[in-house]
């Protein structure tokens, strides 16, 4: 998490799409295959400064994204701006017969802004809802550690965006929620284990019950995470430029979460134990070790 932080502080901010800076999109569908360099050349040569151009599809069908900083009052009239002058370009470089015009679309700054929100407080709801979930399916401390290992693993993951200049836009943000998601369903199975293991744990410290749950949940670890690394690889070795950016972050995602679900979630675990030691009579807290790490039999004798 430190490395995620000073990558933030040595390289700037996020990359963030058109989606939530506003701007414009035009999709190009060329008679022939073409070189992404000769349109960013033909753009910079009009003076499109810092227009991204990405392929779309085949080598003959590119998109370009241009943010217009006058794209206030009119989204309309700033997206026709936007590829009249995009037009002209490419007609001037290239040949006003070699490409047609597939498709427009404009995002104005607030609803970029609208976007940016949503995708922030759909990302809390997600953790405040597995806080509420886990606080009564075990007890609010389990709650907590799982918490933290999301957050650890969202931090880590835009980090990992941040190094490899990816752009985050509503596909990538879809990725980190369905990347939460998976993370934390993987958390939960090891907290379950941990349960069911401290009712028959006798004098066994949480500790070793902790390994214990890790080490029995291992082997479906494994293969649940092998089978969604394979579908991820696929994803991202041959789909193409629209949705890599969404199998970057899973493909990664998945060493992460399985890194959190193992080394975070447990060790916060034992650390809340220490710091907030409570003796409990009943419910799921009296399933718990003590700040201590007394016997797990005793504390569930209590």
């Amino acid at each position: 998490m430190g490395i995620g932080f000073a990558s933030f502080a040595v390289t700037g901010g996020i990359n963030y799409s058109v989606e939530f800076t506003g701007g414009t999109l035009v999709q190009l569908k060329f008679k022939q295959p073409t070189d992404a360099s000769r349109i960013r050349a033909a753009l910079d040569g009009a003076g499109i400064k810092g227009a991204e151009v990405q392929q779309y599809g085949g080598a003959d069908e590119y998109t370009i994204r241009a943010q217009d900083k006058e794209l206030v009052a009119s989204q309309a009239a700033g997206a026709v701006k936007v590829e009249d002058d995009i037009r002209a370009a490419l007609s001037k470089t290239l040949g006003a017969d070699t490409y047609t015009v597939a498709r427009t679309e404009s995002i104005g700054p607030k609803v970029g802004e609208e976007l940016s929100r949503r995708a922030v407080l759909a990302m809390v709801l997600v953790s405040l809802a597995t806080l509420i979930y886990l606080a009564f399916r075990f007890e609010w401390r389990f709650g907590v550690a799982a918490v933290v290992a999301t957050l650890h693993d969202t931090i880590i993951t835009l980090a990992f965006i941040k190094l490899l200049h990816l752009e985050v836009s509503l596909t990538v943000v879809a990725a980190i929620l369905t990347l939460l998601g998976y993370s934390m369903n993987d958390t939960i199975i090891i907290f379950d284990r941990v349960r069911e293991n401290l009712k028959t744990s006798g004098r066994t410290t949480l500790h070793d019950v902790l390994n214990r749950s890790i080490n029995d949940t291992l082997p479906r670890s494994i293969m649940t995470h092998a089978t969604t690394f394979a579908a991820s690889l696929a994803l991202l070795l041959f789909a193409g430029e629209v949705i890599r950016p969404f199998a970057w972050v899973m493909t990664f995602g998945i060493f992460v979460a399985t890194f959190s679900s193992i080394y975070v979630a447990g060790p916060v675990l034992l650390w809340i134990e220490r710091k907030f030691p409570r003796r409990a009579t009943s419910g799921a807290a009296a399933r718990v070790a003590d700040a201590k790490l007394k016997p797990a039999g005793e504390a569930l004798r209590r």
